[in-house]
Order: structure tokens, then sequence, then C-alpha cells
């Protein structure tokens, strides 16, 4: 059920005129009042021919009027209205039982507090099995103006425990997270322009979209203008900016002028404040991979700094500025991914929004290796070889599995649903990106002789999920991945058990799959020789001739022979 409280009104009649008239496509059928005040007192014009509505609208008022007479001072603003809609799974409630439900949302509003006959003035008219309207005068009978603050927040709970009580669908308590609905003229303004979204939605997406590139909130307004978003700043005497609106092109109001929207009403978390917290961190002093023998590009950089993201959640702040960034660097990938996959990427990244931001403190400092991946990934103009991207993508599912049980621990059942919808987008994607990558793999399969040693190897390092593994249609790629990291001098039965450390593989669909872009990741510069290390330690800490400096000798590694060879040594 839900209850969505309008902001105030002026006009009483004119929204009695709305509730019993035929709706904007003859939508209302038979309507009339299920509840009201105590003293309602006066026939229904839905019932009664001889009642009218200008009469009810005058009953409603009375409270209003007396006391613009005492003070003087007319009341702005004082029509109190909110349509309370079941669910079209739900039964069909009948009006007793809505008379009820209109009851317990008054008095948890706050417009007549239970036992209190001096409260508000209202009604319920139900002009459809599936809802009522609620219409409220925000002035009691004694004079005082309601305590409504916060009347969204109780509401809300008020219908979770009336789904309860009624069998009706049960909906997640909100945790005012969450952004605003459009409203009713904004949805009808985006159809009759022809726009799939709402200005504020649209804004959104472009905000989001610009800032894994942006290193502060200037960066980010002047990278808005640049995409021909209208930016408005609002800046103190000394320049600083202090907050800013944005508009939509095109999006103008009844004088032709153009509409402007603040960050805060776009979406929670795009308040300046909340923008400059995320975007203006300082940078760390080394980046905390491990040493390459080939620079990593962004795409590795990327799922090298996903693979730490388990290690800060264990501090709630902490992880939550991890979130915050994972939402980055999930649109920094849907910006630069091939465009077979943008569309479950920008998909993905839509969902994860709304699991990006809670009710808890990000400290966005702990994030900003996760957020400098991402803005290197933005800023790249090279695209990712099959190999990496199928990593990267594999990657940020297990991340986003992370982020589910994070939020699940939480009891965040808004975050972790939304992150749900972004895991399914995700593994669709990471599916046909390396769909590919494990054909080509499997073309250039080892011998059965080589892969019977593999499957050893398997047994002996991840012996509870082996079976899972070598039955896997990909365990014949795997093979290939395995006998290219042996013959790079790494050790298959070594990199299978970091591989499972790094990622559990009792929740994964496809075992082989995911050690595949895991293998690859990590296998994909030559093992160092420790006979190597050894001799070039010696050589840096040997003495030089005198007058000459000293130059490092380059030794000459002997790579661990490949799976067919130690088959035949074994």
């Amino acid at each position: 059920m839900i209850a969505a409280i309008k902001p105030a009104g002026s006009n009483t009649r004119g929204l009695l005129a709305y509730l019993y008239g035929p709706g904007r496509h003859d939508e209302h059928a038979d309507p009339h009042i299920v509840a009201g005040f105590a003293m309602l007192g006066m026939p229904d014009p839905g019932r009664d021919p001889d009642a009218t509505l200008t009469q009810l609208a005058r009953h409603l008022d009375e409270p209003v009027h007396l006391r613009n007479s005492e003070f003087g001072k007319k009341v702005a603003d004082h029509v109190w209205h909110c349509p309370v809609r079941t669910a079209p799974e739900d039964r069909h409630l009948s009006d007793a039982e809505w008379g009820e439900i209109a009851q317990r949302i008054v008095e948890a509003a706050g417009i007549a507090p239970p036992g209190d006959d001096l409260g508000c003035r209202w009604i319920a008219v139900r002009h459809a099995d599936d809802h009522i309207h609620i219409l409220a005068t925000t002035v009691r009978e004694d004079g005082r103006r309601p305590k409504l603050h916060d009347s969204g927040i109780r509401v809300g709970d008020a219908c979770r425990q009336i789904e309860t009580d009624y069998g009706l669908r049960r909906l997640k308590k909100g945790d005012r997270t969450a952004g605003r609905r459009p409203t009713q003229a904004e949805m009808h303004k985006a159809q009759r322009l022809g726009w799939e979204q709402t200005s504020r939605d649209w804004l959104q997406d472009r905000i989001r979209a610009a800032i894994p590139h942006a290193t502060n909130a200037e960066e980010l307004l002047a990278y808005l203008e640049a995409m021909g978003i209208a930016v408005k700043p609002r800046r103190g005497p000394s320049g600083d900016l202090l907050g800013y609106a944005v508009g939509r092109p095109g999006d103008l109001n009844k004088d032709g002028e153009q509409i402007f929207h603040p960050g805060g009403k776009i979406a929670p978390d795009l308040t300046l404040p909340k923008l400059k917290a995320r975007l203006e961190t300082t940078e760390p002093e080394e980046h905390p991979t491990a040493r390459r023998d080939q620079p990593p590009t962004p795409w590795h950089r990327a799922t090298d700094a996903l693979e730490t993201l388990h290690q800060g959640m264990a501090d709630d702040t902490h992880a939550q500025a991890h979130i915050t960034a994972l939402g980055d660097l999930i649109e920094a990938t849907a910006q630069k991914a091939p465009a077979h996959l943008h569309a479950e990427l920008r998909s993905a990244s839509r969902a994860f929004a709304r699991a990006q931001r809670s009710q808890i403190r990000a400290e966005n400092q702990a994030a900003h290796t996760l957020r400098k991946a991402a803005r290197d990934l933005a800023h790249t103009a090279t695209g990712p070889d099959g190999s990496a991207l199928a990593t990267l993508l594999a990657t940020l599912v297990w991340a986003t599995v992370i982020a589910v049980s994070w939020h699940e621990a939480k009891n965040h059942a808004h975050q972790a649903e939304a992150a749900r919808q972004t895991l399914h987008h995700l593994q669709a994607a990471a599916d046909r990106a390396l769909t590919p990558v494990v054909g080509s793999l499997v073309i250039r399969r080892p011998n059965d002789q080589a892969r019977r040693t593999l499957a050893r190897d398997v047994r002996a390092a991840v012996p509870d999920h082996a079976d899972r593994i070598l039955t896997d249609p990909a365990w014949p790629a795997l093979a290939t991945v395995l006998a290219d990291a042996e013959a790079g001098g790494h050790k298959p039965h070594q990199l299978l058990k970091e591989a499972a450390a790094q990622r559990e593989l009792t929740t994964a669909r496809q075992p082989a799959r995911v050690l595949i872009t895991r293998i690859q990741h990590t296998s994909r510069n030559p093992a160092p020789n420790p006979r190597a290390e050894a001799a070039r330690s010696r050589s840096t800490m040997a003495p030089a001739p005198s007058g000459h400096p000293t130059r490092n000798p380059q030794p000459t590694t002997t790579p661990t022979p490949p799976t067919a060879q130690r088959h035949r040594q074994r």
C-alpha cells in the first residue's frame, strides 16, 4: 500500500472538483465519501443530488476562515492531500475497510490524532476500486496548526502495519534515502514532449555519468555544461561555490524560461556538500597493487582495485564509501564497454544508484583507490581486450554480491533489492562478454593427457568444488588458461588455491568460468623466477668498481616446464 502525500495546496473546492469529477481519462467511477471527521454532519455530494461541492468545501474550510478572521493573516497552503493505493494483486477492499484505513492514516499523520476531538477536518473519497483520496484542511478546531513534521514517515509506518493487518502486499519500510517520485505534471509534460524520461530523471542520469570524469565540484559543473546542460551555480561574495541547479535543454516554463532543479531535489546524494565530499579526496602516495612487469591498463587497474573491496567492509563508514564508489565504477564501465553490452550495463548503473546511498555516513577517503580506478577508466581512450573486459565484469559481479550481503546485514531492504537488480544485469553482461573468450580458449584446449594432469591439480587445490569445476562446460577453457599460466612460470595448483581464496565458489553458478577470469588476471605476467630475483638482489648489493656506476645484469630466467613436459617428468 502506497500513501503519497502531495505538496500542500490552497484550493479546497478545486481538489473536490477533481475527486468528484470524471477524471482526466474518465477513470473515476461512483465517487463517494467512505470516512470523515466526527463532525462532518452534511450530505455526500456523491450520494445526495442536493449536496454541492461548494457547500462541502466551505464546511471543510470553516476553521481556516475563522483563523484568518481572528488573526487577520491568511493561512497559505492549507489543503492536505494524500492518495492511498493498494497493489494490483491485492484484493478489493470494502468501503468500511477503506474507511478504517483512512482513519488510521490521518491519525498517524497528525491530522486527527486519536482521542483528539479538536483535530483537523477531513474526508476520504473513493472513486475507484483500488484507491482513495484523503483531503484535509490543516487548521484544527481550536485554531492551531497540526504538527505534520515527518508525517510521511509516520504514514509509511502505518501503511506497513495496515498491510499486515489486512493481508495486503507487504512493501519495504522507507529510510528517507529514496529519490522523489515524478509528479503527475512532470510525467504528463514528458509524454507531451515525447521524452522517455522526466526532466529530473534525465538530469540524474547525466550527473551520475559525469561524476567519474570529475575530481571536484567545479569540474563536474564544467563537464555538465560541456554536455549541453544548463547549469546555474550559486556563489558567495568570495566566489566560492555554495550550491547549484541544473536544467534540461528544452524544459521551459509557461513564460519560455529555463526550468532549473537543485541537485538535492534530483536525488538525495547529489547535493553540493555530498558531491564535494565524494569527489574532493586526497590521493594516496602510491597505488596499492603489486608490482607488474608491464604497466596495468585502466581495465586491469579497476579489477585490482575491486579485489581489495572486501577489506574495507568491516567499518560501516568505509563500507558505505566503497559501495558509493562501486557505483561510479559501474557507470564508467557502462560508458566505455562495447556497444553490445551498453543496454545491460546502463540498466545496472541506473539500478545501483539506489544501492549507493543509505543513512550511514561515508568516509569517502577510504574509497579513493576505487574512485580513482573509475576516473581512470572514464578517461581512457583505449577499449579493453575481451579477457580484460570479461574479468572486470566478473569482478563487478562479485563486488555487487558483497554489496548485497552488506546491505542485507544492515537491514537496508531497498538498497539490497536495488543491488540484486544490478546483479541480474551485470551477470547478463558478464556472461555475454565471457562467451567469446571461452570459445577461443576451448579451441586451444590441452590434450587429454595434459587435462588429466590439470584435473589432479584442481582436486588437490579446491577439493570441495572439484566435481563442479570438472563437470562445468567451461572446464576445457579453464584447462587452457592453466596450461598458459604454467608456461608463463606459474604453478596451476597455487593459482587455483589463490583464486578460490579470493572469490568463494559456493554461490558461483559456473565455477570454472569464475576461475577463468580470476586466473587470467592473476597470471597475465610471467611469474618471477626465485633464482633470478636472488641474482638481481645480489647484483644490487655488490660494490661498484671505483669511478664506475653499477649496471645490474639482466639474469636469464628458467620458466617452469609446461603441463605436457610436467606430465612426462612424472
